[in-house]
């Protein structure tokens, strides 16, 4: 199995709908490709993410009472026909409801900029839970970088700042702008900086402030760079200045 096959299916893995054996082809595949498994751990740190969010909407219990009393009474041509308008007038409602909540969770006409933007706080918030931050952890950008040798096919540059005041803290595997990426973890005293970087494309520099954040993109010698935190605006561009040295 090749990583196309196994796009379509990691979804569906995540969320334990497979059988025996493509569940069993999905964990061989995974076990020698980096790339797909920093996408299923993003996957399934999404998924914990939405299961405990406040998304979820309970409805009141006089409302389930109130439709259990409309479907028990007696069934009948009269009764059918005056209760049909009412419970397809609730459903309408709902229907609409939903379609809004569609639209202010994926807006439309949102430029690439700040779809990269929210796509790196998203992937920054998810590092923050236990046990997500790092797959290696040291201060050494000699230990840091040889760890990415064989798992991406590029080279990311390595440095400690711990002299500036941003000490390296170590690096994970992610998966951000459709592509696999290096992630390197710094520190400003309480604030965690997380620094995504991948080969691309000219993408348009600068800052954006959103949902709490500061986001900086940089595009450095052939590579992109997005620095994320919820450092102040002043002293994360501070540390870009450092890693465009």
């Amino acid at each position: 199995m090749n990583c196309q096959e196994m796009n379509p299916l990691l979804h569906a893995y995540v969320d334990g709908e497979l059988d025996l054996m493509r569940s069993l082809d999905v964990e061989g595949h995974l076990k020698t490709c980096a790339a797909c498994t920093a996408a299923r751990r993003s996957l399934q740190s999404l998924h914990s993410t939405l299961r405990h969010s406040d998304l979820s909407y309970s409805a009141p219990v006089s409302l389930r009472n109130r439709i259990l009393a409309e479907v028990s009474n007696k069934p009948g041509e009269t009764r059918t026909r005056k209760s049909a308008p009412w419970l397809w007038q609730w459903l309408a409602v709902g229907a609409l409801g939903f379609a809004a909540l569609t639209v202010m969770l994926r807006p439309g006409g949102t430029s690439n900029q700040d779809r990269l933007a929210d796509e790196a706080i998203s992937s920054h918030v998810r590092s923050l839970m236990p046990g997500h931050l790092t797959d290696v952890v040291s201060s050494d950008q000699h230990t840091v970088k040889p760890w990415f040798n064989g798992k991406i096919d590029f080279a990311p540059t390595v440095k400690d700042f711990a002299t500036n005041g941003f000490p390296l803290i170590g690096g994970r595997l992610d998966y951000l702008n459709d592509h696999p990426v290096a992630a390197l973890i710094y520190k400003r005293n309480q604030h965690t900086i997380n620094v995504f970087v991948w080969p691309a494309a000219h993408i348009e520099s600068g800052i954006i402030q959103t949902r709490g954040y500061n986001v900086i993109n940089e595009d450095v010698n052939g590579l992109q760079y997005s620095i994320v935190s919820d450092l102040n605006r002043n002293e994360l561009s501070d540390f870009a200045r450092l890693l465009q040295q």
